[in-house]
């Protein structure tokens, strides 16, 4: 472990999925990783005088490479559960966002209790989840691998679905698709953190006062507007975690 508590010096290595999730993130190419996460990851990381690596893997992989000292941390929509907070410890939130469900073009529903005899698609362990159980008389739907979010939004195109829940940030703007409707967007004020292993409190510490001096000198709002001028910034103030 080096003196700022990453595997190797100089570097942050981070976990995610690799997957076409605008404007979240773009799918890997041939140069620097694309997105709000990629953009905020990169500010964190030079405060902290780090350069950020990211290695993908399939999204349930990811708190255990964490915990297991394979990576650093996992940056990769990660909301704060409890589920979650039992395997890692999470820093302060970099974001906040609703949970919406997305239907196929032309279906009414628009409410949750249109759901009922759905399938509804939502990431195995996952605040969606959380909230797609709540749904009266749906069949809850669970996804994870590789590509998750490119995963259920083929089985909802495919109709092997009747839905699915995401976070508004990638959600919404797939209302435009000429393949999706935006059903309905739950206020749950999902918090998303950095998930770091319990025993690298060092880390912990370094990232969450990284996250503190980009939040209030306003960088993290530049490059939140950069990638997400539908969304209202909600770090104004602080957010505890």
């Amino acid at each position: 472990m080096s003196t700022s508590g990453t595997l190797s010096p100089g570097i942050l290595r981070l976990a995610c999925i690799d997957s076409e999730a605008p404007p979240l993130f773009h799918l890997a190419g041939a140069g620097p990783r694309r997105g709000y996460e990629p953009a905020a990851a990169a500010l964190v990381a030079s405060v902290l005088g780090l350069r950020v690596e990211w290695e993908f893997m399939a999204w349930d992989d990811m708190l255990p490479a964490v915990r297991d000292h394979r990576v650093d941390a996992v940056w990769c929509g990660q909301g704060i559960i409890p589920e979650r907070q039992a395997v890692v410890d999470f820093t302060e939130p970099y974001a906040v966002f609703d949970e919406t469900v997305l239907v196929r073009k032309g279906d009414p529903a628009r409410a949750p209790e249109d759901l009922a005899g759905y399938k509804v698609a939502a990431i195995e362990g996952s605040a969606n989840m959380r909230l797609a159980v709540t749904f009266p008389g749906a069949e809850p739907v669970a996804f994870t691998g590789e590509d998750v979010f490119g995963d259920m939004l083929a089985a909802l195109r495919r109709g092997e679905v009747d839905a699915m829940v995401d976070d508004d940030v990638v959600t919404v703007p797939l209302g435009e698709d000429p393949a999706y409707d935006v059903a309905f967007t739950v206020r749950t004020g999902n918090r998303w953190g950095i998930g770091v292993a319990k025993d690298n409190p060092f880390l912990l510490a370094g990232l969450n006062a990284a996250l503190a001096t980009v939040v209030s000198d306003g960088r993290l709002e530049k490059v939140w507007a950069a990638w997400m001028p539908h969304l209202p910034y909600p770090l104004g103030e602080r957010v505890s975690a």
